[in-house]
């Protein structure tokens, strides 16, 4: 993660207001099985995913991998990722279920 980055994950996590991150784990988990689990194993029951990407429990361990953080990494376009044109209370709800997998 590049220091811009992280100041800006730094800044939104500080400036929005604890409400704003108030997200649906379940709505997250129905979300992660209609559209990430193609790719990501998304449960702990999925019994398949693919070789390339990592099970979302592993996303969930990952040092400094918080809701908000996932919430803005699924919101930012990145090349390995399809564009499912989430908002911003998908990408929270999704964020929050992934953490949930601790």
């Amino acid at each position: 993660m590049t220091r811009l980055t992280a100041a800006l994950l730094s800044f939104i996590a500080l400036a929005a207001p604890a409400s704003a991150w108030a997200a649906d784990a379940a709505n997250g988990k129905r979300l992660a099985e209609r559209w990430c689990a193609t790719c990501h194993i998304v449960s702990p029951g999925q019994q398949r995913g693919t070789t390339q990407t990592p099970p979302f429990s592993e996303v969930a361990k990952k040092p400094h991998m918080d809701a908000p953080a996932l919430a803005l990494f699924l919101l930012l376009p990145h090349p390995k990722m399809p564009d499912m044109a989430l908002s911003r209370a998908e990408a929270a709800d999704l964020a929050a279920y992934i953490v949930s997998l601790k």
